[in-house]
């Protein structure tokens, strides 16, 4: 039985998303997320950032590539990964990352143009959907968050 593992982040990208592939075609994005946190201590605020490192595969890759750029805010479904190997002196190192399973973009506002945008964005993914002929994946569409945050 598989014990559970889940995590849901919201942060910003802190660099634009690189994607490769694997040597038999499978498309593989990475980005790294900076998530921020406020806490009150004595009399003021303090403020805690974290980094973390999220992949993506196939079609999600493709598109978070694709929609993806520096500073631009995301939401990311999914687990923990966690690495683990020797280093050339034999050191144990290791790396927990995040595998997404969903990945929401927050809209993208430019003055005068913020409902435009956001309503092109959007009609372009639900258009690359239908077109898209490869079998359907639970975990390979990509949705653009339509709340203002």
């Amino acid at each position: 039985m598989n014990n559970l593992n889940s995590i849901l982040i919201e942060g910003n990208l802190v660099r634009d998303p690189q994607l490769k592939s694997t040597p038999k075609g499978t498309p593989l994005c990475t980005f790294t997320i900076a998530s921020n946190r406020f806490f009150k201590q004595d009399s003021g605020f303090e403020k805690e950032v974290g980094f973390f490192d999220v992949e993506t595969w196939s079609k999600l890759a493709e598109n978070c590539y694709n929609l993806g750029h520096k500073g631009r805010g995301v939401r990311v479904v999914g687990r923990l990964k966690q690495d683990r190997w020797s280093d050339p002196e034999g050191k144990a190192r290791n790396r927990v990352s995040i595998v997404a399973e969903h990945v929401e973009f927050r809209p993208e506002f430019k003055a005068n143009e913020a409902h435009t945008t956001e309503t092109s964005v959007i009609s372009d993914i639900h258009e690359a959907a239908r077109q898209s002929s490869q079998a359907p994946h639970e975990y390979e569409d990509i949705q653009l968050a339509e709340a203002v945050f």
